[in-house]
């Protein structure tokens, strides 16, 4: 080859070189930007802290390439709304808790917690280390969406109440507000099961709409005021390991860089366990702290009978659903055999544990 062709060449390459550098230089500078609506309302503690931990985590982990603003139920007015929206894309990605969806889509019911079920480290087992994850998808991928763990508040107590429960005959004509499969319990039991926004419910308890409101525990309930006017709080049962989740628009994702993927992914989990630690801290100051200012509050746990009552339409409820469902059948299963084989060593390490220090 000529010296003359040599050069026009090493030229053509090196100008090839400089426009392939100056693409993936731009590519790598270009900032993505991603819009998040979350059902609960401006600055809500805990649940609210969540989704801005995320969003600065995915910052932080990008060097700014990857900027997620957040939309609160006050801005979009829509906190039951995020599911569509976020499969429309009118949203990229969505904070909520996937039981709320159960009316249109009543697999997603699952994803959250299950009367009876499990802990949140068994469950959070179940979803990174079994099928949780995957059976998620599967159903939320019909959708157009990915969903992922996105914070646990552990046992959720049983509600604010009135009036005391003592007997099933307690339990007929009482409105309450309880979400997800727990509601359908209730109901089968002769109650009057409602879903209301988070944003409502202190006004639906003190005009008397609503008999008992259940919320989360002390982290979030104290502040709520609920103890003004129901001071009757009872133990927990139906929510033990209550998650919430991040919806993301699944074209979306798809369209983000590979690291940016692995990012957001990173952002939401670190996001989630955190929550799940701060709700624990906050409950047990709040704990503390409700016995002494608030010596009025009366702790209860339901009777037995009405556990037993609860636990038996629980099953009889599930059976239903499997029969009529093979999607829903597998992920009962799947709960119950992962259960099964963590529930042992719960038993033998934290309850063993407790049980052997207990006075």
């Amino acid at each position: 080859m000529s010296t003359k062709k040599y050069n026009k060449l090493f030229t053509g390459v090196s100008l090839c070189c400089a426009m392939f550098a100056t693409s993936f230089a731009q590519a790598e500078d270009k900032v993505y930007r991603l819009k998040l609506a979350e059902t609960w309302g401006p600055n809500t503690p805990i649940l609210g802290e969540t989704t801005k931990n995320m969003a600065a985590l995915a910052d932080s982990m990008s060097n700014g390439r990857l900027k997620i603003t957040i939309d609160s139920a006050n801005k979009h007015k829509a906190p039951f709304g995020v599911f569509d929206m976020v499969r429309a894309g009118q949203y990229d990605i969505g904070h909520s808790a996937s039981y709320y969806w159960k009316g249109k889509v009543p697999n997603t019911l699952y994803f959250t917690t299950m009367p009876f079920g499990m802990t949140a480290p068994e469950q959070y087992g179940w979803f990174y280390h079994g099928e949780g994850q995957d059976l998620m998808n599967e159903v939320y991928g019909k959708f157009g969406m990915y969903s992922f763990p996105g914070g646990n508040t552990g046992v959720q107590m049983g509600g604010w109440f009135q009036k005391e429960i003592n007997s099933l005959d307690d339990v007929k004509g009482l409105k309450i507000r309880i979400p997800g499969f727990a509601g359908e319990v209730w109901a089968k039991l002769g109650a009057k099961p409602v879903n209301i926004a988070p944003g409502d419910l202190y006004t639906a308890l003190e005009r008397r709409t609503v008999d008992a409101v259940e919320w989360v525990g002390p982290s979030l309930d104290i502040r709520m005021g609920f103890h003004k006017i129901a001071p009757i709080y009872y133990t927990g049962w139906h929510e033990p390991a209550s998650e919430l989740q991040f919806m993301v628009n699944k074209k979306k994702f798809e369209k983000l860089p590979a690291d940016l993927q692995q990012i957001l992914k990173t952002a939401m989990r670190t996001s989630a366990y955190d929550m799940y630690i701060q709700t624990h801290h906050e409950s047990g100051v709040s704990w503390d702290s409700m016995k002494k200012e608030f010596p009025n509050i009366q702790v209860k746990s339901f009777p037995t009978d009405v556990i037993d009552a609860m636990r038996k339409v629980n099953g009889e409820l599930l059976a239903e659903r499997a029969a009529k469902d093979p999607l829903a059948k597998r992920i009962q299963e799947s709960q119950a055999e992962y259960m099964r084989k963590a529930r042992a060593w719960t038993e033998i390490s934290d309850k063993a544990y407790l049980n052997s220090i207990s006075k």
